[in-house]
């Protein structure tokens, strides 16, 4: 296997830029380039081919089994210069037991050594991607092994049942002292509410990941774009008394007590002539309608153009001018804003709640595969009929699917994808 190395932490001005090496020659490598690599830690002159000084560093040694990728590693801790990382990066691009790794290979070797499973390989992938701090809770539950472990007790109760089923085919032509059909049905609608539960919860998670999407929905010139910099405390959208004066979906990140939220702004709903502004409002109508939370903003008398759902908010619009109701906001003052922010942030909350671990449309179909072989499985064991061996069958199919959460099956077509997303270095 080669040696690689690579610059581990980001590009740019820094105090300190790492520099990791990985190998059954990381050690050799390295001591080419100091005077003596420290069996654990310690200070040293890094050097090039003519006994230049190149810079001080902090070096670390990981022995084999001891390491992020499990091999051999040593870590350059450099000043984060980028000229002292760019002669440093020169001396080991030259260096013939060395190369540089690819994008994701530290972790993919950490995968191929045991030290990592896929599952915490994805969620590794999210953690360095996550911006607020639910994607960073989130992330890092499946990072340090919490769908595994899930995985693993599935995996371990279904081979129990297993077992027990296999047990009476072994004695089929003998008498059995123990019926053990009660036994299996029990452990498999045990595993099968668990998987049930992760499955159910994988769309929140997916949300939590990429994002809930908030759109503000109403007729022309309700304070749609008014309230949408309000909300964004800049001049997101134009505002105008003319009507129809938004054409396209227009967009404002947000993080909403740790939770990542995109407010939309749409067109005014409304019939017209106007063939563009008509093509505005049916993209409005498309958005407001695949996104996770619509606010409609009414003035009085109006009721909203779209239908309704859970957890959908109405508010009467233009509350500054008059406008009565329950609830009311003003865009242009600001009255109202705030409690319809803690609104659409409890009922996010409170869909949060629901959900697991599993997060990824990945791992939704291995579940979904897990417990279909299940449901085959219970009508089988049900049936006075079914054959032992035939239901233990549909068990296996359910533990490969859990097998497949964590990359102990179907794993290679699933690794270029993953990998896309991660840095030269990482």
């Amino acid at each position: 296997m080669d040696t690689i190395f690579a610059l581990a932490t980001a590009q740019g001005r820094a105090g300190v830029a790492v520099v990791r090496l990985s190998g059954p020659d990381a050690v050799t490598a390295a001591q080419d380039i100091m005077t003596n690599v420290p069996a654990d830690r310690g200070v040293r002159r890094i050097i090039d081919v003519d006994g230049v000084l190149l810079d001080e560093a902090l070096v670390l040694r990981f022995p084999s089994g001891q390491s992020f990728t499990g091999e051999e590693v040593v870590e350059l801790q450099l000043h984060g210069s980028p000229a002292v990382v760019a002669a440093v990066l020169r001396v080991l691009g030259d260096h013939p037991l060395l190369r540089q790794a690819e994008a994701g290979e530290f972790t993919k070797r950490a995968l191929e050594n045991g030290r990592l499973d896929l599952a915490q390989v994805e969620g590794l992938a999210d953690l360095i991607d996550a911006e607020t701090e639910g994607q960073r809770k989130q992330a890092l539950r499946v990072f340090s092994g919490e769908l595994g472990q899930r995985a693993e007790d599935w995996r371990r109760k279904l081979i129990r049942a297993t077992a027990l089923l296999e047990a009476t085919i072994d004695f089929a032509d003998e008498e059995v002292p123990v019926d053990t059909r009660p036994e299996v049905k029990e452990l498999i609608l045990d595993v099968r509410e668990s998987l049930v539960r992760e499955h159910d919860g994988v769309q929140i998670a997916e949300r939590v990941r990429d994002g809930f999407e908030v759109a503000i929905v109403g007729a022309p010139n309700v304070g749609k774009s008014t309230l949408l910099n309000r909300i964004a405390g800049r001049d997101a959208a134009i505002t105008s008394d003319i009507a129809g004066t938004t054409r396209d979906v227009i967009e404002v990140r947000f993080d909403l007590d740790g939770l990542p939220v995109t407010f939309l702004d749409t067109a005014g709903l409304r019939e017209s002539e106007d063939q563009i502004e008509m093509m505005g409002v049916a993209r409005a109508k498309d958005r407001a309608v695949a996104a996770d939370l619509r606010v409609y903003m009414l003035l009085d008398g109006e009721t909203a153009q779209l239908d309704m759902v859970d957890g959908d908010i109405t508010v009467r619009a233009k509350g500054d001018v008059g406008s009565s109701g329950d609830f009311s906001i003003s865009g242009r003052t600001g009255a109202g804003v705030d409690e319809l922010i803690n609104r659409i942030g409890t009922e996010l909350k409170q869909r949060v709640a629901s959900v697991g671990v599993a997060m990824r449309e990945r791992h939704r179909i291995a579940l979904k595969q897990g417990i279909e072989g299940l449901d085959v499985a219970i009508g089988s064991i049900d049936d006075p009929m079914g054959m032992s061996d035939l239901i233990a069958e549909d068990l296996r199919t359910a533990i490969r699917a859990v097998d497949s959460l964590v990359g102990r099956v179907d794993v290679e077509h699933v690794l270029d994808e993953i990998f896309m997303s991660f840095c030269i270095g990482k």
